[in-house]
C-alpha cells in the first residue's frame, strides 16, 4: 500500500454525532458474497435502513480482500472512497496515516467501547489512540472442519496432532474420499501454512517468526519441519484445487465428498446456511496441535472521511449499529465468528462458538492468542505479500526443498521490513 503520492487530500468538517433521522447513504465496500457471509452483511443493512439510512452495496467477490483493496485504492486515488470498508489489521493504520479515516471517537464515547472491547480488539481499530474503525467480530482462523460420516466410512478418528494427520488421511484416501478440501489460492495456502507453524512450533515461534519477525526463528531448522510438513499435505488435495474459492472447498467436505478442511471459523456460516447441526453432521476441533491456542482475525469496518453531512450521519448510525448488541448477535449468528463486544449472551449460540468463546478468553490468559497473519493481523500487507508468494511457491513447485524455501522466506521478510 505503498502509494501516499498518488493521494489528493480530502477535507471533512467536523460533524457531531446526532439522533438525526434525517436521510444519509452509505456506501460500504467488502467482499462478503458467499451464502453464509452474504447473509449477514444483509442484517446490517436491515438494520441501518430502519434507522431511516439508505445502503449502497459495494460488494467485490474474493475471499481474502485482495480484489476489494484494489478497487477501494482506486476510488481513494480519485478522492471518491465508499463511506465504509472492509479493512483490517495493520492496514487500518496505513490508510489512517495517510489521513484519509474519520474520527469515531464521539460514537465510541457515547457507547462505552472502550469498556465494551477486550484490548486486543480495540487496539486494532484504533489509530493515534483515536478510533478509526469499527470491530463487527473476532474470528478464529485455527479450526479442523470434519465430516465424520467420512471419517465413520474410512475407520479413524479425526485427527488431533499433524502426527496422526497422515495415516489418518492416507486411510480417507484409500477409501475413496478426498482427505483434505483446499483452494489454491495464496491466502488459503497461508491459512493453512500458519496452522502447520502454530501447530509444530507453539505460540512462541509463532510470534517470533509472524510479528517481530525474528531472523534466527525464519531461518531455524524448526521452520524447514514446518515446511516440509505442509508440503506433504498436498498429496491429500484434490487436483482440481487450482483456484478454488474457500466456500466451494467447504462444499466439499459439507456433501460428504472430502473429509475436512482447515479454515476460519467463517466456513461455519456456509454449514449452518445448508442446514446441518454442528456434533452431528460436522464437527469442529482445533487444528492439529492448537488446542488451547487461538489464531484470531477481527473483521472490520474503517470509516473514511466524508464531505455530506446527512452521509456522516449514516455514517455514525452505521458505526453504532455494528456495534449495537442486536447486530453483534445476529451477524455473528450468521458468520460463524463469536463477537467482538464483551458480555454477550451465549445462549443462542453452538457448541463451536462457545468453544471458540472459551479459547478465546483461555489463550488471552496463557499468551496463546495470537495474530493470524494469513488475515492481515500481525504484520504489513507488505511483508504478509512476501511471505504468501515464498508459501505458495514452495507448494507448488515439487523442485523446491523446504530448506530453500526457508531461506527464501528470511529473505523476503528482510527485504518487506
Amino acid at each position: 500500500m505503498k502509494f501516499k503520492k498518488l493521494f489528493a487530500p480530502i477535507l471533512l468538517s467536523s460533524v457531531a454525532a446526532t439522533a438525526s433521522v434525517q436521510a444519509g447513504e452509505v456506501e460500504v465496500l467488502h467482499w462478503w458474497t458467499s451464502g453464509g457471509e452474504a447473509k449477514s452483511v444483509a442484517v446490517l443493512k436491515d438494520l441501518l435502513e430502519k434507522q431511516g439510512h439508505s445502503w449502497k452495496d459495494f460488494a467485490v467477490a474474493g475471499g481474502g480482500g485482495e480484489s476489494a483493496m484494489t478497487v477501494l485504492k482506486s476510488r481513494a486515488v480519485s478522492g471518491n472512497p465508499p463511506a465504509a470498508a472492509q479493512i483490517k489489521g495493520l492496514d487500518i493504520q496505513e490508510w489512517a496515516n495517510l489521513g484519509l479515516l474519520t474520527n469515531l471517537d464521539g460514537v465510541a464515547k457515547k457507547a462505552n467501547w472502550d469498556n465494551l472491547l477486550p484490548g486486543v480488539v480495540s487496539n486494532v481499530m484504533k489509530s493515534g489512540g483515536k478510533y478509526v474503525a469499527v470491530p463487527v467480530n473476532v474470528h478464529r482462523v485455527n479450526w479442523l472442519w470434519a465430516n465424520p460420516e467420512v471419517f465413520k466410512k474410512a475407520g479413524v478418528e479425526i485427527p488431533t496432532t499433524w502426527d496422526n494427520f497422515f495415516p489418518a488421511a492416507d486411510a480417507i484416501q484409500k477409501a475413496g474420499f478426498i482427505p483434505l478440501a483446499h483452494g489454491g489460492q495464496a491466502w488459503q495456502d497461508a491459512t493453512l501454512f500458519e496452522a502447520v507453524a502454530l501447530g509444530m512450533g507453539g505460540s512462541d515461534f509463532y510470534n517470533k517468526a509472524f510479528v517481530t519477525h525474528d531472523m534466527n526463528t525464519l531461518k531455524s531448522d524448526q521452520m524447514v519441519k514446518v515446511f516440509e510438513t505442509f508440503k506433504r499435505l498436498k498429496k491429500y488435495i484434490d487436483k482440481d484445487s487450482a483456484g478454488r474459492d474457500w466456500n466451494i472447498a467447504t462444499s466439499m467436505v459439507i456433501n460428504g465428498k472430502a473429509a475436512m478442511q482447515v479454515m476460519g471459523d467463517w466456513a461455519k456460516g456456509e454449514f449452518t446456511a445448508a442446514g446441518k447441526k454442528p456434533g452431528v453432521d460436522f464437527m469442529c476441533l482445533a487444528a492439529p496441535g492448537t488446542s488451547g491456542q487461538f489464531t484470531f482475525n477481527i473483521d472490520s469496518f474503517a470509516m473514511f472521511k466524508l464531505n455530506n453531512s446527512d452521509n456522516v450521519k449514516a455514517q455514525n448510525a452505521l458505526a453504532s449499529t455494528i456495534m449495537g448488541p442486536e447486530f453483534q448477535e445476529v451477524f455473528n449468528l450468521n458468520k460463524g465468528s463469536i463477537p467482538a463486544r464483551l458480555g454477550m449472551a451465549r445462549d443462542k449460540f453452538d457448541s463451536c462458538a462457545h468453544a471458540s468463546m472459551d479459547a478465546f478468553n483461555g489463550s488471552a490468559a496463557t499468551g496463546d492468542l495470537v495474530p493470524s497473519m494469513a488475515h492481515g493481523l500481525s504484520t504489513t500487507s507488505y511483508i504478509q505479500g512476501a511471505i504468501y508468494d515464498v508459501v505458495t511457491n514452495f507448494f507448488n513447485d515439487d523442485n523446491l526443498s523446504a530448506k530453500d524455501a526457508v531461506n527464501k522466506l528470511a529473505q523476503a521478510v528482510k527485504a518487506a521490513m
